[in-house]
């Protein structure tokens, strides 16, 4: 694994940012609260929610960022950006939902992902059918946009860079960890494998953006699961261990995994 040749960002600046960060998503959860409330449903509310953690980032870190501007374009250069680094970054994302399905077929099948309802619809049972179109459109721009650019230049420009000097192992595991943190516990484990992921093309390229395009990929398809695909899978316990079904996905997922460990090993560095 080639050592980085970016910049490392100021400590007390990456303190800001973590604290900035953390105030956001507080107001971004006090108005959710609020959007709930006033009947908005619930993953409309996330996403307008989240509107307001970009303004409150730019107002609390306006004198880090003004510090930091010849350091945050340089996380974004590349001399190399082609067709062929995004197409690698956009099949890195696509590989990791695939991946997460994998993942959750499996431990259904196995029973280690259950529903305590008794009276949940057995299936399995899919159908297609996207919400309206401004609720749709509002989740992609949140979703495969605004996080994105904020959790990359937060978890990869300032907690990976910022420890960088001890090695590409420890640095891409602390900032893994951190990622995984400012998620929901329920989703900290592939929260943590896609941070691993994103460290190490940050870490191969010395930019942004292969790990910006993958993790925008990533939203973008679970945008695509959470608006438009209404699904219930539910065997009963007796009914269990569904090898015919696990096993496949099973194979499905190692063969994903090491197909993203190929894939971000070719990543091709963007020099100065």
């Amino acid at each position: 694994m080639t050592a980085m040749t970016v910049a490392k960002p100021v400590p007390k600046n990456l303190f800001a940012v973590l604290v900035a960060t953390t105030a956001a998503l507080f107001g971004r959860a006090w108005l959710q609260v609020e959007l709930l409330g006033a009947g908005f449903q619930k993953e409309y509310a996330a996403d307008l929610s989240y509107l307001i953690v970009p303004p409150i980032l730019l107002f609390l870190l306006a004198p880090v960022l003004s510090k930091d501007k010849a350091y945050l374009r340089q996380q974004f250069h590349c001399k190399r950006v082609s067709l062929r680094m995004v197409l690698n970054a956009v099949l890195v994302g696509l590989l990791l939902r695939i991946v997460s399905w994998a993942k959750l077929i499996a431990g259904i099948s196995f029973g280690l992902y259950q529903n305590p309802d008794p009276l949940a619809i057995e299936g399995p049972r899919f159908a297609f059918q996207c919400a309206p179109i401004h609720v749709v459109l509002l989740g992609f721009l949140v979703m495969a946009l605004l996080v994105p650019i904020i959790e990359e230049v937060t978890h990869r420009a300032y907690v990976l860079s910022a420890f960088r000097s001890r090695g590409p192992i420890i640095a891409i595991t602390l900032s893994a960890l951190v990622f995984a943190v400012y998620h929901p516990i329920a989703s900290w484990s592939f929260t943590f494998l896609a941070g691993l992921v994103f460290g190490i093309q940050y870490w191969n390229s010395g930019s942004l953006w292969p790990s910006l395009i993958s993790h925008a990929t990533v939203n973008a398809l679970i945008q695509l699961d959470w608006r438009c695909l209404n699904g219930h899978w539910n065997p009963p316990a007796t009914q269990l261990p569904l090898w015919q079904v696990g096993t496949p996905a099973i194979c499905i997922l190692l063969l994903a995994s090491l197909s993203i460990v190929y894939l971000i090993r070719k990543e091709v560095h963007c020099g100065g």
